[in-house]
């Protein structure tokens, strides 16, 4: 995906996950966050989004604390977090092609690599604040969602902090149903090694220990643990499957 096609999810994501927070309440439970309400996810998404405008605007090139979170509620949180999401768009928006900041994932820059996380960490968060609506979930793109698969499994499970381990090798296959993508993720004492594989054939790899399968959006939801692996297939040793849905959290600290 290209910048524009970032700051356009970004945008919506945004945009959706404040309508959707403004619907459910404040005090509205976050089902796929256990014990988080609404207002916990609109103050931990607004710090982020003011930590990474942060660096496009003021340029930190080495890592950089968040600034914490607002101790606001009701409607001034909820406007908190609309201004940070303004922010940050207008942020990614004015930067230059150039921009030399901090970045923490390989990219063809830091402007892209910000835009990147910043649309999945928007995108993975409105489907939060839609879980504690109720109600159909807005739609992930197919392309959207293999990007947002490629960063979880090649990006973010790539570096130490990973909890994704097993004393014996394990191999997990992920096949989307609706595109030609997979991937291999192989699973040992050390961080997972993931590759995507475009053009395999649509069949069981046989040399996988457990194959997920579904739709783009359906295993991108799953992978980040916003969907229960009952909403996919899955093949082979379920073991591995629950593996990754036990130790694969991503959390802030």
């Amino acid at each position: 995906m290209e910048i524009q096609e970032h700051l356009t999810s970004l945008i919506e994501a945004g945009n959706a996950l404040a309508a959707a927070a403004e619907q459910a309440g404040p005090g509205a439970s976050v089902p796929t966050c256990p014990g988080w309400q609404i207002r916990q996810l609109l103050r931990h998404t607004g710090m982020v989004h003011r930590w990474a405008t942060a660096y496009l605007v003021e340029g930190h090139t080495s890592y950089h604390p968040d600034g914490g979170e607002p101790e606001l509620d009701e409607g001034e949180l909820l406007d908190w977090f609309r201004e940070g999401h303004g922010l940050l768009v207008r942020a990614l928006q004015s930067a230059p092609a150039d921009l030399d900041c901090w970045s923490f994932l390989p990219a063809p820059s830091p402007l892209a690599f910000w835009a990147r996380r910043q649309s999945h960490e928007t995108t993975i968060h409105r489907v939060d604040a839609e879980s504690a609506r109720g109600g159909p979930l807005s739609p992930v793109t197919p392309v959207h969602a293999m990007d947002g698969i490629d960063e979880l499994l090649c990006g973010l499970h790539s570096r130490p902090k990973s909890r994704v381990r097993s004393d014996s090798p394990r191999t997990l296959r992920v096949r989307a149903t609706d595109t030609d993508a997979a991937w291999t993720v192989r699973i040992s004492a050390q961080p997972p090694q993931a590759r995507r594989d475009t053009g395999t054939p649509a069949v069981e790899d046989d040399s996988a220990d457990c194959e997920l399968s579904g739709t783009a959006e359906e295993l991108y939801l799953t992978l980040w643990n916003r969907l229960p692996l009952t909403a996919i297939t899955v093949t082979g040793d379920p073991a591995v499957a629950r593996l990754w849905s036990e130790t694969s959290g991503i959390t802030w600290s």
